[in-house]
């Protein structure tokens, strides 16, 4: 972790950080390659749809490696235990924000990261087992493929809503970025966003 300064506050471990960039890359690897081997405008764009569909493969099957890896740093598992955890504070966060109110109590992640962060879990375990039955045909009968396929293609769109989202948040909260890039996040905004945790 950075050293803790007047005015900054340690939020990530250069692991955690690596984790999320590399999750990163491979989630938009796959999403960018989707879009290329689904949408038919940008179909006709592609001449070596193989290599299109090899890279597809092996950035999903990929997907879970980083935070595998990751699992080796205390400050993952540490914040891997505080997203899997929902408490008072957390349903606090929800309440207010359903009656739009600014003051949301949070600890290190807010109700909605939480949330998130589950969901996208939970899609990349369906997405990567799906995948692996459209890939390898003979895992599985033609009904459950076609299944599979369903699944993986509708999962796919909200997927790419929610990152599409996840981003869109990013945008708009520069120190949050800030705390991703460089580790540390400025004091009055960690009392600010996350007074629990700070």
């Amino acid at each position: 972790m950075p050293p803790p300064s007047e005015t900054r506050v340690p939020r990530f471990s250069p692991a955690e950080r690596w984790v999320h960039r590399v999750t990163a890359a491979l989630m938009l690897s796959c999403l960018v390659t989707a879009a290329f081997l689904y949408y038919p405008p940008l179909s006709q764009l592609v001449g070596r749809r193989r290599l299109v569909v090899l890279v597809h493969e092996w950035s999903g099957l990929l997907l879970p490696v980083p935070l595998l890896l990751g699992l080796a740093s205390r400050a993952l598992r540490a914040d891997l235990r505080r997203l899997n955890r929902f408490s008072a504070v957390d349903r606090d966060w929800l309440r207010a924000v359903r009656r739009r109110s600014y003051r949301r109590p949070a600890g290190k992640f807010n109700a909605g990261q939480k949330l998130y962060a589950a969901w996208t879990a939970g899609a990349v375990l369906v997405m990567l087992g799906t995948g692996l039955l459209m890939w390898f045909t003979h895992l599985a009968p033609l009904l459950w493929r076609t299944g599979a396929t369903f699944v993986h293609d509708w999962l796919a769109v909200g997927v790419a809503i929610a990152v599409a989202g996840h981003v869109w948040l990013a945008v708009k909260d520069p120190e949050a970025r800030r705390g991703m890039r460089t580790g540390s996040v400025d004091r009055d905004w960690a009392t600010r966003e996350h007074p629990d945790w700070h």
